[in-house]
């Protein structure tokens, strides 16, 4: 086939990877809206479920000043990229990571999250080594109960530690309060204030009266962002993969007001009745792990199931529309465990095909 650019999303070799740029943007503007004009924060969306520069640099277009990512490797593509202000919302451990994060601040300014000594230790000898610096920020705590030290005292015993290493500037704290995400919003709201507000702010309050330089304060995802950001005394909002928009937002999350941007053309490969459509996708394409694709435009579905290499859809009525090499597209169940089953991204406009991206943080682990 020769350049798809300018031909029908429809023609593509399947399985396809699309994202609907009218309704990613309309997406990124939304967020934009919502957490810098609104809230008066900044945006740090995080790329973890992107994985594509292209995609970063329209969301500093629009009032993004800089990115997060969670692997060393995903802020070296951005980096490389030309994405200066970058933060890894993760422990980087280990010498040839620290010695590589060392020297990746020749080329941008990549700060990284810290939640023990041990680790700023690493950090600082190899930031010496290499005559650098490297920025970090304190992670807490704040009721997830995966990394992160605890709020209060214990956080401003570590501050007070890793603000003396000579190859650390101690940059503030950050946090991620993903324990409240499958809360009403009513309930959100009051568990978001406690976790973010009395215990990251607190904390960096507290910090700051201690003369500790903890201006940073940075949290918040797709499924906090709206909230999050009226909380006084957060800087920075990080969530990121509401750009998107899926299933597993809409039903798990209720972003109702986030469009479907990323969807997946397929190509019926089967049709063994009049009730049962067999694609040429399956979980090796787009993910079910949080939520279940959904087929596009073929009347009432009974039923989903994707097995590695093969999506089924039971309708509830038979229907005979569809024949084998017709093509089906679905809205991916979840976004962050699908952009990295695949080599590229199709970037559509009123169904043509404007770009294709490449996925150059996929397999990017280390």
């Amino acid at each position: 086939m020769s350049t798809p650019i300018g031909r029908s999303k429809f023609e593509l070799d399947t399985p396809a990877l699309c994202v609907d740029l009218t309704t990613m943007e309309a997406n990124v503007q939304r967020m934009a809206d919502t957490i810098i004009r609104r809230g008066g924060k900044g945006w740090r969306p995080h790329t973890k479920g992107q994985k594509i520069p292209a995609i970063a640099h329209r969301e500093l277009s629009a009032g993004a000043f800089g990115v997060t990512c969670a692997k060393l490797g995903e802020a070296e593509v951005m980096a490389g990229a030309g994405i200066r202000d970058i933060l890894i919302a993760n422990q980087i451990v280990g010498h040839d990571k620290v010695s590589r994060l060392a020297h990746l601040q020749r080329h941008a300014d990549v700060m990284v999250a810290v939640d023990s000594y041990d680790n700023a230790l690493q950090i600082d000898a190899a930031a010496r080594r290499a005559g650098t610096r490297v920025r970090v920020l304190l992670e807490l705590n704040v009721g997830l109960n995966r990394a992160g030290v605890d709020p209060g005292e214990p956080a401003l015993a570590l501050a007070r530690k890793v603000h003396d290493l000579p190859g650390i500037k101690l940059s503030g704290l950050m946090a991620w309060e993903a324990h409240t995400l499958h809360m009403p919003d009513d309930q959100k709201r009051v568990a978001i204030d406690e976790a973010v507000g009395e215990k990251l702010v607190g904390t960096a309050e507290a910090g700051r009266q201690a003369g500790l330089p903890l201006e940073i304060v940075s949290c918040g995802g797709t499924g906090t962002y709206w909230i999050t950001s009226t909380i006084p005394g957060v800087t920075e909002i990080q969530a990121g993969g509401g750009i998107f928009g899926d299933v597993h937002y809409a039903e798990h999350y209720l972003l109702k007001d986030h469009g479907f941007a990323m969807t997946i053309v397929t190509t019926v490969t089967s049709r063994p009745n009049g009730t049962r459509i067999v694609t040429d996708a399956g979980w090796k394409t787009m993910s079910n792990s949080a939520g279940t694709p959904r087929p596009l435009d073929l009347g009432t579905v009974a039923k989903v199931s994707l097995s590695a290499e093969h999506g089924v859809i039971e309708l509830a009525e038979p229907n005979d529309r569809l024949r084998v090499g017709d093509r089906v597209e679905w809205i991916a169940g979840y976004s962050d465990s699908t952009t990295f089953l695949h080599d590229e991204m199709y970037a559509i406009r009123d169904g043509m095909v404007e770009q294709v991206w490449p996925v150059l943080g996929r397999g990017k682990l280390r």
